[in-house]
């Protein structure tokens, strides 16, 4: 019975190998959409003279919100490989990473998800007058959603590493009656 535990463990071990799938499919798709990161840039580049100043922050913001998005899946590749598959074995390549565990990951896909949502709505605003007053206010409604989620998991990750934390301490000495 020992050996058939020890055999489903090792499966169960391997496993987590399948999930180079998943980080090569997105940094597949980075490629990709590096790809339509150029071809915006080169559209914006050749067209820079010819568009008002508004279109061209909206397209300057465009460019912000591929790049937070980019820098967002590059994020979860590395971290997650690192947390979940292997850690590399050129540390030096990735120092700048830090440790980053599940919980600050979290927190750092919220908080990017709410500057590109805060990006969304600032795009909305400078085009105002396409967007009648009910699908502005459930854009608003929607990007503080995402703001009151971020706050939220920033707190519980905050009370989970002060109940960490506290659990390590040890209690102070009983005086003896």
């Amino acid at each position: 019975m020992k050996q058939l535990e020890l055999f489903i463990e090792r499966i169960i071990l391997a496993s987590r190998w399948l999930l180079i799938v998943f980080y090569v499919g997105l940094a597949i798709a980075l490629a990709l959409y590096a790809a339509s990161f150029g071809f915006k840039l080169f559209k914006f580049a050749t067209n820079i003279f010819s568009v008002d100043e508004a279109d061209s922050i909206l397209d300057m913001l465009g460019l912000i919100d591929a790049a937070l998005i980019a820098s967002l899946v590059v994020m979860v590749i590395i971290s997650g490989y690192e947390n979940y598959v292997s850690r590399f074995d050129d540390e030096d390549s990735v120092h700048w990473l830090g440790e980053i565990d599940t919980g600050s990951l979290k927190i750092k896909v919220a908080s990017t998800i709410v500057a590109i949502s805060s990006i969304h709505l600032l795009q909305i605003f400078l085009n105002v007058e396409k967007y009648n007053g009910e699908n502005l206010m459930w854009y608003t409604i929607i990007h503080l959603t995402f703001v009151v989620s971020a706050l939220f998991l920033a707190f519980i990750d905050r009370v989970a590493a002060m109940t960490k934390a506290m659990g390590r301490a040890k209690p102070p000495a009983q005086p003896k009656s």
